[in-house]
């Protein structure tokens, strides 16, 4: 941003410039306060204090008391929690001309989230006291802020939520990736959501602060084009939100520019994606080892057009995630439902899923067809009988060797990081007592995790740790989902309607001629279905809110499919299909309103 500016952590800057008429013009554009007349507007802007804070340093921590709120005019602040390991992780951005730290005001309530600026910024600050000031000059504005923090709360937002990155720069790694190529297909891809400019070297460098505010206070998002390791390439990060480092797939993966990772560490946390520019088809592989060199980033495989374009959606939470559930054979309900997402002009950008939901999700990540899902599947569920392999049950009923053979035949020795859309499957691991997301390693191995039904199927152990089915602890995934990805969610529940029922009573087992009679009457739950529904129940206990997370949930019937009914897969699949053209032809419009269609 500011080239006069430091970059650095230190705290606030106090200015004592400010223009009347822009902080006017700023405040009347807030729905806080678009109801006051210029007189309340003046009197307002003169209780602001206008400062700078630097990229990476702190507005306020988790906890603090609720004193101030802000109003931000130029930059971008970043809102954090801590996560289970206690490192921060991003939550929410907040954009220029929004507010921060009204929430904690109204409720009089600490600070739920830290936030810092994620590059240079400049903000307005209104105290306690001035606020106090103005809800009893201006009660219209107190009840404003209150539904405001009531829709945040409601929602379960804090400090920050809701925003979507703005400003992005784009880093080559080294001389010979085309940044500009790729620079000018995710503006024309961006312009799809607003008015989208790109600045290269050209028409950026030399210019002062003021310019770059002004651009992108009018502009919906601006992409910066770093094609140098230079102080242009200084400029460019400090003045993005996120930053996307491009690299060609088959290049030997090494260093980073460091000016520019400087910066980007230096700014705590602000976004980085790697993005690999692939010759037209994937080089498998390629991920896995780039990732060793810049660990712990979203990455991003482009073959054409058509992956930035979902790049595009990603980056600025205009995309739809799919979450999918475990349930046994009434999964296979779910490659119907993709196929009628499909079929509505839902393009599905990230996947997620548990069980028999992370196995069918994975066909969706490698971007089968509609064709390709019911025949791969079919093959491996139907026709394999993937539970067949009995054994004496000292760990399992199966030996699960076969359901291993199946998975590496139809999934092959794939890392999860090579997959064309981005994916993550869930395992429950024993040893911790923690559920497990995996986004790397064999794809083949963390689904026969994912689907290691206690008892029914050998656990995984892998590295002194023992897995087994995701469902145990968490049967749809849509808050992972969430953290990972900003924007719609698709979540299919087939775990839902599992309970298991009978005409019966009795406390033990009957004499074996007694079971022998009854065999196929489907009055008595089989040891499968006791051990499935077993592994689930906890899980379901929890399922509620995670159902909430959902933009559309989708909750097939499927009482009618037996757990491991594995000959009603057409049955089950068809089921799936006409149960979501039902409920998505119903809700098509609303549902375009949030998801991007095809384009």
């Amino acid at each position: 941003m500011a080239q006069n500016q430091a970059h650095s952590r230190a705290g606030p800057i106090c200015m004592d410039s400010v223009d009347t008429s822009q902080t006017r013009d700023i405040l009347r554009a807030l729905p806080l306060f678009r109801h006051l007349d210029d007189a309340a507007l003046a009197e307002l802007g003169g209780e602001l204090q206008f400062f700078a804070l630097p990229g990476g340093a702190s507005l306020f921590e988790q906890g603090d008391t609720s004193d101030a709120f802000y109003v931000l005019k130029s930059g971008s602040l970043g809102a954090f929690r801590d996560d289970a390991g206690g490192q921060p992780r991003l939550v929410g951005v907040v954009a220029a001309g929004e507010t921060v730290g009204e929430v904690g005001m109204i409720v009089d309530m600490p600070r739920n989230a830290s936030v810092r600026a994620l590059r240079d910024s400049e903000l307005l600050r209104l105290s306690r006291e001035a606020f106090d000031k103005l809800v009893n000059h201006h009660p219209k504005s107190m009840l404003a802020m209150a539904r405001l923090a009531v829709r945040r709360l409601s929602a379960g937002e804090g400090e920050g939520s809701g925003s979507s990155l703005r400003t992005f720069a784009v880093l080559r790694h080294d001389a010979g990736v085309d940044v500009h190529g790729f620079a000018g297909e995710l503006v024309r891809m961006l312009g799809a959501f607003g008015e989208c400019a790109m600045i290269s070297r050209e028409t950026g460098e030399g210019r002062l602060s003021s310019w770059f505010n002004e651009l992108e206070a009018r502009t919906r998002y601006v992409v910066y084009v770093a094609d140098a390791d230079d102080h242009w390439q200084a400029l460019c990060v400090r003045q993005a939100d996120c930053l996307l480092l491009l690299a060609n797939a088959n290049d030997a993966p090494g260093d980073w520019p460091a000016s520019a990772c400087a910066d980007a560490s230096s700014a705590l946390s602000r976004p980085r994606h790697l993005v690999l520019l692939h010759p037209g088809k994937l080089v498998h592989g390629a991920a896995r080892r780039w990732l060793a060199r810049t660990p712990l980033v979203p990455h991003h495989h482009v073959r054409d057009a058509h992956d930035i374009r979902r790049i595009a959606r990603l980056l600025t939470g205009r995309c739809l995630s799919l979450v999918l559930s475990g349930g046994g054979a009434r999964g296979f309900t779910q490659i119907g439902i993709v196929r009628a997402l499909r079929e509505a002009g839902l393009e599905i950008d990230c996947v997620g899923g548990t069980s028999i939901g992370a196995i069918i999700g994975a066909g969706v990540a490698l971007e089968w067809s509609d064709q390709e899902m019911f025949d791969n599947y079919r093959h491996s569920f139907v026709a394999s009988r993937p539970l067949g392999d009995y054994t004496l049950p000292l760990v399992a009923l199966t030996r699960g060797r076969r359901v291993a053979r199946l998975l590496r035949e139809q999934f092959g020795e794939s890392d999860i990081t090579d997959l064309p859309l981005p994916y993550f499957c869930c395992s429950s691991n024993l040893s911790s007592g923690d559920l497990e997301t995996h986004r790397h390693g064999p794809l083949w191995l963390w689904l026969r995790a994912s689907c290691a039904i206690p008892g029914v199927l050998p656990p995984v152990c892998h590295r002194g740790q023992v897995y087994v089915d995701g469902a145990v602890i968490n049967n749809l995934p849509t808050d992972i989902m969430h953290a990972q990805q900003p924007g719609a969610i698709a979540a299919v529940d087939i775990g839902a309607d599992d309970a298991l029922h009978t005409t019966l009573e009795e406390y033990n087992t009957p004499p074996m001629w007694k079971l022998l009679f009854e065999f196929g009457r489907g009055q008595r739950p089989g040891i499968f279905d006791i051990l499935i529904r077993s592994g689930m129940v906890n899980a379901e206990l929890a399922s509620a809110e995670r159902r909430h997370l959902a933009t559309l949930l989708l909750e097939p019937p499927v009482r009618d499919i037996g757990l491991l009914d594995w000959k009603a897969y057409e049955r089950a699949v068809e089921a799936g299909y006409q149960y979501a053209l039902r409920v998505i032809g119903g809700r098509l419009e609303r549902l375009h309103e949030q998801i991007p269609l095809r384009v």
